[in-house]
């Protein structure tokens, strides 16, 4: 069924997502928690039963190689050294989305560089995103190939980006409650203002062990395959492009979503670039009742302004609490680090 909606600045909005009312957030200052490795992507977070006792595990990436932590709670978390991935596609690969299936088998999704070298600047990247298994809580993950990718005619050769000219990368994955289908939230970087943004890819969990190929990409209106090259339409457009020759730039990336049991709702925590350096606007947030309608995305509010990248949630439930699932309180993360609460305001 086509959806009639409205532009309101750069976000398309459906009618039911204009009058519903928003939840706002507060941050509470909290106890400084610093997870012990670096961090410079999204960190997924699990929670499993080992030997009748819960535990944390957590993923976190920098210069291209994951590592593993485990702990009985966020805040006691030790450094059990990198990942092993089988086979390594190479260049390095950082680790953004895990969603365990009912088996206890793993599944994630990373973010993989490669060097420019087609455009003859091996010092910037063309990103793609991949899938992985893990069989053993994530200490050895068996790589099930990419999923999305660009082709080399969106590469923006002569970008003055600082790191990016082209391709997928930095993804949060959220599977829907009937277990049908894995929804992929990432950012976009085509020579293409058009295409540039975070836009929402759809995997249905029962092609999770053989993905390639099976990637249906948002397109506005509707899914299309996308044959693991990427077609989709941003949810926000960007005001300010990538790659135009102009220092400056307005676009969000790097999204980051769990399901909120206390609001009801999906939320999404978004940075948002003031230039091709890369430099922070502030931290943003979006809602949504359902995975299933990408149009339903609200408008974009800026929670925090520092320039920091990387914002996502800690869920403080002791049995469910991960990246992905919170309630009315919840740890604010910002690259490897919280200094806040995020409360929920309905």
């Amino acid at each position: 069924m086509c959806l009639v909606g409205v532009w309101l600045g750069v976000f398309f909005v459906t009618p039911a997502a204009q009058f519903d009312p928003l939840p706002s957030v507060r941050l509470v200052p909290a106890p400084p928690l610093v997870l012990p490795a670096e961090v410079d992507s999204n960190i997924p977070i699990v929670r499993e039963l080992v030997d009748g006792v819960w535990r944390v595990f957590a993923f976190t990436s920098v210069d291209g190689t994951p590592t593993r932590l485990t702990g009985p709670s966020l805040d006691r978390m030790q450094n059990a050294g990198p990942v092993a991935l089988v086979p390594d596609p190479g260049n390095g690969v950082w680790i953004q989305a895990i969603v365990p299936d009912s088996s206890g088998t793993w599944y994630g999704y990373y973010h993989h560089e490669q060097p420019a070298d087609i455009c003859g600047r091996p010092d910037r990247f063309v990103l793609r995103l991949g899938a992985a298994r893990s069989r053993d809580r994530g200490r050895t993950w068996q790589d099930l190939g990419i999923i999305l990718d660009a082709p080399p005619d969106t590469f923006a050769c002569a970008s003055s980006n600082r790191y990016v000219i082209g391709g997928v990368g930095d993804v949060s994955a959220m599977l829907t409650p009937d277990r049908l289908d894995l929804f992929l939230f990432f950012s976009q970087y085509p020579s293409m203002p058009s295409q540039q943004g975070v836009t929402v890819a759809r995997l249905a969990w029962a092609d999770r062990d053989a993905p390639a190929g099976r990637v249906m990409v948002w397109a506005g209106r509707g899914w299309i395959a996308s044959r693991g090259e990427i077609a989709g339409a941003p949810l926000v457009r960007v005001s300010k492009p990538w790659h135009d020759g102009s220092a400056e730039a307005d676009a969000f990336w790097g999204p980051s979503v769990h399901w909120n049991q206390y609001l009801g709702r999906y939320v999404m925590l978004l940075n948002r670039a003031r230039d091709e350096e890369f430099n922070s606007d502030g931290i943003y947030i979006s809602y949504a009742r359902t995975l299933r309608d990408p149009a339903q995305w609200t408008v974009p509010r800026k929670i925090l302004d520092r320039p920091a990248w990387y914002p996502q949630v800690a869920g403080l439930d002791p049995t469910t609490g991960t990246d992905k699932a919170a309630g009315r309180r919840a740890r604010f993360l910002v690259q490897g680090r919280s200094n806040y609460y995020i409360d929920f305001l309905r």
